[in-house]
Parts: C-alpha cells; structure tokens; sequence
C-alpha cells in the first residue's frame, strides 16, 4: 500500500527534477556564445517504483510509480568529431604559417616590378652598353659604377630580408613553445580538478569544456593525440607525452620542438609550418640568392675575344700563358673566364701604368663585404678601387706599342661590348653546375616561388573547408542552438507547473480528509 503522502513525495521529485532541467537551460543559454561551451541535458529517469517483485508482496494489483529524478547532467559531445576536428586544424595551422611565409617571399622577391632585382640587372647590363657607345665618357663610367652599387644593394638588402624572415621565424617558434607549455600544465591542472571532482560522483562538464578547448587550440600548433584515463586525459606530440595525467612535460622551448621535428614526432601545425618555411623555404631562396650572386662575379662562361685583342701580362687562358708579342691574338679566341670578375680582369682601365710601364688590367669587379670570402648575396659589393674611381673600369682590349711605351687605345669598346652582352650569356652556376643566364636562374627562382605559393594557397583553403565542415558537424551535435533551448524551457515550465498543480490537488484531497472527516453529528 502506498502511504498517504506518495502523491506529494511524487510531485516533490517532479519538482526537483524540473528545477534542474530548467536551471540547466538557463546555463546554456547563458553559454550560447561562450568558446568551446558543449551544451548539456538533465538525463531524467523513472523513479523505482513500488512493490518489486519479492516473497512478500502485497495483493495490491500493479507496481505504482514514485515520478521521476535525475541521476547526472551531462555533454552532449561527440569523440570522433573532436578528433576530425583536431586532425584537420593541425594541418590548417601549418598551411596557414607555409602560405603566409611564402606571400613574404614573394613580397620580398617584389616581381614581376619596376624595382626588383631583373629591372636592376637591365640597367646594369644597359649602362655597359651605354659605356660601349663611349668609352672614355665619364659620366657613362659613373653609371656603370651607380647601376653595380644599385644592384649590390638589391641583393644585399633581398639577403637581409631574408635573414630577417628566418629569425622571425625562429622568434615565433620560441613564443609558440611557451603558448604550448602553458596550455600543457592547464591540461595537467584540470586533469587533477576533474578527478577530484567526478571522484565525489559529479561530472565536471565545464572543466571538462576548458579542458577540450586548451586541446584544440593545442592541435593548431602541433599534433596531438588524447587518450582519456583514470586521471584524465593524456596528450601526445607523435611519440612524445606532453601530459601524462597529472604530470606535464617540461622544459618545452624551442630546441625541444625542433628536436621533435628531426624524430618526426612534429609532424604538423603552426610550428611544423614554421620550421618548414624557415630550413626549406626561406634557406633554399637565400641560397639560391647567394648561387646567383657568386654565379654572376665567378661562375664559368664562354666568351669569343675578337682578333686583333691584346691580353694583359701573364693572363693565363685554357691552359695558356700569354706574355711579351703573344699577347696580341691573331685570331678569334673563345674562351672560358670566372663570370663577370673574370672577364673584366682581361681589360684595360684608364689608370696610370705599373711599375712594368704596362697598362693596368681590370680590377675583379665584384668582391665580397667580408675581405675575400666566398660571394654571397648579402656580402656582396663592388670593388672599393672602382668605386672610388670609375676610371678603374676597364673597357678596352686594345692597346699600342709595347712596354714601357704601351699606350691604352682608350676608343676601344671590345670589352664593354662584351661584358653588355653578358645578359644573353650562358653562365655555369657555382652550386650547381647548370648552365643559363642570369635572368634565367633569377625566373626560375621567381617561377618556383610562384608554384610553391600557389600550391599553398590552394592547401589552406582546402583546410579551412574541411575544418569549417567539421566544425559545422560538431557544432550541430555539441553548440547551443537557442531556439531548441526555449522550447526544453517552456516544456521544462509546464512541466514543473503541472506537477505544482498536483501537489496542490493533493494537499487539498489531503485536508479535506483530515480536518473534514470523522466530524458527522458534531
């Protein structure tokens, strides 16, 4: 037999569980635009009824119900989204920094343009030409002199540039390292407060929130793969533990990551695109950079030397000494010289003679910053001795007489001809050993930058979408969406008020037996 206060005790649980389910609407609500937040439900059961089956029981026909209570709120949350979505934002954060890095680069590089380094290059090669037309001008001298300064500055400021851009790069991984090692104790942090709370039988569901929040924003700087345990979640980089329950990793700098990178633990996100762009993308320009610059002042090219040419004093050419009368050629000669340095020493200045009552021969054209050092693009400068007097600059291949008597044929334009037309030269490259012009292997470096630029862009829309989708996928299972929240509240409303209506019938059936009954014939 039920006792005469079931009905009330079965209105009370209603209300209870509604005030619940209520207040746990209003905690969405509240949350609809809060980061990360997963929405929540009262999971409501049926409470146990009366009468179980037994030895004893009673002749009463039926199980009676008792109402209802609630027994956990919960997330409505899916794992497999959560992975999807981590999986696919680590890849969106590293073709984000790779596209971002080479937009610089081709920032950097400023072609096709009126003022990168081809416009530089076609002035150089034209002021040579324009010297050609007049020999002994100074001032086309001078121009020479200016376009060699301008197109040094342009390398040595494309190579600082560059420099620039690798150490930003480097900067960035250090600070990302320190984003990560907080994120990793939060983790280590939250597992402990989460294990203390769900140990008393609760479930953490806002820890819970924060904590899967810190491992997406962890998955776009690296990879990560969660297991959940007793202790609560463990987090790992590839092969490497960042968290291991309550314990996270220390010491995460940026040795530490790119350590992780050599054993391919890193094998994604923000700092996987960092490391990528800064040892292959900015290195392999720079050094093709400096390939360019050593290749234009020493790489090997081919050059006919007219008849009738005089070579200075102990010019050595294919394995031939050339001194005394054997200096004049008596034929066309082609030869091979070291690039533009090369070919300039072959010629005569305008200077004073030497000691030997010879006509001074060209100086090398370019040098390197750094007192003879291998020529790079961020060392390289022209000659102190030509800048300081373009009179240094050596046109001619002709002169008359002989020592001490030899005069310069200053009219003579054989070696600026020559050196006009080193545009359409094939020079063979210091590093690699392949042949083309200078304008070549400069378009080749702007045509790989260009695909490599491309394919980048086309890489993080990609991401983008897919992580858009994924996001769109777990935001329909686990985001707040308002319009179903108001109506569980004016379910929820009626819900409460309805069992508030029958407490009250109850309590009136109740005092009408109580204080009504028994009093007949009074």
């Amino acid at each position: 037999m039920p006792s005469t206060f079931h009905s009330i005790e079965t209105a009370k649980r209603s209300l209870f569980t509604q005030t619940a389910a209520l207040n746990t609407t209003g905690h969405n609500i509240a949350n609809a635009n809060t980061e990360g937040y997963t929405r929540q439900t009262v999971k409501m059961r049926a409470s146990i009824p009366m009468e179980a089956y037994g030895i004893n029981r009673s002749n009463v026909p039926g199980q009676l119900g008792t109402g209802v209570e609630f027994d956990a709120i919960e997330r409505i949350r899916e794992k497999f989204l959560d992975s999807q979505y981590r999986g696919e934002n680590t890849e969106l954060g590293s073709w984000t920094i790779r596209s971002n890095t080479l937009d610089k680069l081709q920032q950097i590089m400023n072609e096709p343009s009126d003022t990168g380094i081809r416009k530089v290059l076609d002035n150089f090669y034209k002021s040579w030409s324009d010297l050609s037309k007049d020999p002994e001008s100074v001032t086309a001298r001078t121009i020479v002199k200016e376009n060699a300064l301008a197109l040094t500055d342009a390398m040595n400021h494309m190579s600082k540039q560059l420099s620039n851009l690798s150490a930003d790069l480097t900067s960035n991984v250090e600070a990302k390292s320190s984003e990560l090692q907080s994120y990793v104790n939060s983790i280590a942090d939250l597992n402990q407060s989460i294990t203390k709370i769900e140990g008393l039988g609760d479930n953490a569901n806002d820890l819970r929130d924060q904590r899967d929040l810190i491992v997406d924003k962890i998955s776009k700087i690296v990879n990560v793969t969660v297991t959940d345990t007793d202790q609560g979640y463990n987090v790992n980089m590839g092969g490497q533990a960042l968290v291991a329950g309550f314990t996270p990793t220390t010491g995460i700098n940026g040795a530490f990551l790119q350590a992780a990178f050599a054993s391919n633990d890193l094998q994604g996100g923000e700092v996987h695109g960092m490391i990528i762009s800064r040892d292959q993308f900015v290195a392999d320009y720079t050094a093709q950079m400096d390939n360019l610059a050593n290749t234009l002042a020493n790489g090997d090219i081919s050059v006919t030397l007219p008849k009738g040419s005089v070579l200075p004093e102990g010019t050595v050419l294919n394995g031939v000494t050339y001194t005394g009368t054997n200096r004049t050629l008596q034929s066309d000669l082609t030869v091979t010289v070291k690039g533009l340095n090369g070919l300039h020493q072959l010629g005569y200045t305008q200077e004073d003679k030497d000691a030997n009552g010879n006509m001074v021969a060209g100086k090398p054209f370019f040098v390197a910053s750094n007192n003879g050092g291998t020529i790079t693009a961020g060392n390289i400068t022209l000659n102190t001795a030509i800048a300081d007097n373009p009179n240094a600059i050596a046109a001619s291949l002709r002169v008359t007489g002989t020592a001490p008597t030899e005069e310069l044929v200053k009219g003579n334009n054989t070696l600026a001809s020559l050196m006009s037309n080193l545009k359409l030269n094939n020079f063979t490259s210091v590093s690699t050993g392949n042949t083309a012009t200078i304008d070549s292997l400069f378009s080749s470096m702007v045509g790989q930058l260009g695909i490599e630029a491309q394919e980048a862009t086309r890489q993080t829309q990609n991401s983008t979408a897919l992580v858009s989708q994924v996001e769109t996928m777990r935001q329909s299972v686990s985001g707040v969406s308002l319009d179903e929240e108001m109506s569980n509240m004016i379910k929820f409303q009626h819900a409460y008020s309805a069992a508030a209506r029958f407490m009250t019938t109850f309590d009136q059936l109740l005092d009408k037996l109580i204080n009504s009954t028994g009093v007949v014939g009074r």
